[in-house]
């Protein structure tokens, strides 16, 4: 794939697919419709050259390219009496407005797939593959699941929605709130698999990033009255903040502690803390209230020395109540840490429902391996970095990583007072 086809699938991949699965209502149809177009993208645009608007190009052929394969089936399938629909003739500049309560194709595709006939995860799944782009391997590190498991779970949805008629259509308004927890669950997943992607060499993804956070705005504008989106779009806003100082001259990732707060984004601060504001003034608490609020303490604190670790571990405790995850539990070792010391922050980590459930994922090694250091139990250390290396295949990951093992071949490297905490 060349570089301006490979820019423009990145960009516009979500929106085309969307648009594509509203018109042709299937969604395995309208995938290999979309990869039909771009194949014939990485044959014309070399010698015709890149189009002005490369997004309404693959919209168009991929739009022809459904017309095709539904005009080659069998009049026997069931997706045959729709394709005269797909004939309508959209100017290729504007694919055509988007009707209904929901303005935006991306959410209104979210929400169509958050269908409570589904359950949670299969939702959240399904969309993450197809409106965030991830392939299945990425979606399975979201879900600290085996690949293989996730392959079956978005498979079964699919055919959960076949086989169910759940049509791809515009959710009514009074079928909004029922379906929000799921909506804010697939955004949220799709910033942290930005945020710190599971392979590559980049340590973020901004247009996974910059794409969670708008249709965080979306959300709100849609339902002014709810809180929970206000508190995602304020923790998106305050975490991206951070993105300039995450990492060195050399592209190499640094802790929060390491990081050179003056070059966080402070007008997406003061904007995340101003909905922040508005959430709480609603008078309804949720969860990704509290993950704002949590963000929040960072944000506003001149460094990693002066931040109310105690308030953050109450925060925690809080977020477990609605969240009680493994996941939770391991952020919250990390606040115990900073704000009792290393060794309560492992005796922390060392309960089996923790340590047992997170054994795979390489961030509760890297945790606990930062928490070893610090503690000066070097060899333990050293051998909790190799592991957390040995499990994430992104790049970026590897080169903290490598740094910190050097840092303990040092004569004083492991007893260098530095702060555990791993959020970037």
């Amino acid at each position: 794939m060349g570089e301006a086809l490979s820019s423009a699938y990145r960009a516009d991949r979500g929106a085309v697919l969307a648009r594509l699965i509203a018109v042709v209502g299937d969604f395995d149809l309208a995938e290999d419709a979309l990869h039909d177009a771009v194949l014939a993208a990485a044959e014309t645009w070399p010698g015709d050259g890149v189009p002005a608007n490369p997004a309404a190009w693959l919209f168009t052929t991929a739009r022809r390219k459904a017309i095709d394969r539904l005009r080659r089936g069998a009049a026997r399938d069931r997706r045959q009496r729709s394709w005269g629909e797909l004939a309508i003739a959209w100017d290729a500049g504007s694919p055509g407005p988007a009707t209904g309560p929901i303005a935006d194709d991306r959410l209104r595709l979210i929400f169509t797939c958050c269908h409570p006939a589904l359950e949670l995860e299969a939702r959240v799944a399904l969309t993450l593959r197809a409106l965030g782009g991830l392939s299945t391997e990425e979606v399975a590190a979201a879900f600290l699941v085996p690949v293989p498991t996730m392959a079956q779970r978005v498979v079964r949805a699919k055919r959960k929605i076949r086989g169910a008629g759940i049509g791809y259509r515009v959710p009514d308004p009074g079928d909004l709130p029922q379906r929000l927890e799921s909506v804010l669950a697939v955004i949220y997943l799709i910033f942290n698999a930005g945020y710190l992607p599971a392979d590559g060499a980049e340590l973020v993804r901004v247009d996974l990033c910059q794409e969670a956070i708008r249709l965080a705005e979306v959300l709100v504008e849609l339902l002014p009255g709810e809180p929970e989106p206000l508190g995602l779009s304020a923790l998106l806003l305050l975490q991206d903040a951070r993105r300039p100082a995450r990492t060195d001259v050399d592209g190499r990732p640094l802790t929060l502690e390491e990081q050179d707060r003056s070059r966080w984004d402070q007008a997406m601060i003061s904007t995340g803390l101003e909905r922040l504001g508005r959430a709480h003034d609603l008078g309804r608490p949720g969860p990704h209230q509290v993950k704002a609020a949590i963000a929040a303490l960072h944000s506003c604190a001149p460094g990693a020395e002066s931040t109310d670790w105690p308030g953050i571990v109450r925060l925690y405790d809080q977020l477990y109540g609605w969240e009680p995850t493994p996941v939770v539990r391991l952020n919250r070792a990390v606040a115990v840490a900073m704000a009792e010391g290393p060794e309560s922050g492992l005796s922390e980590l060392e309960d089996p429902a923790v340590a047992g459930a997170l054994r795979h994922y390489h961030l509760f090694h890297l945790t606990r391996a930062d928490l070893l250091r610090r503690a000066g139990r070097v060899d333990e250390a050293a051998a909790a970095y190799a592991e957390a290396r040995g499990r994430t295949a992104n790049r970026a990951e590897h080169a903290f990583v490598d740094r910190r093992l050097a840092e303990l071949g040092g004569p004083d490297g492991a007893r260098t007072p530095d702060p555990a905490r791993r959020a970037r």
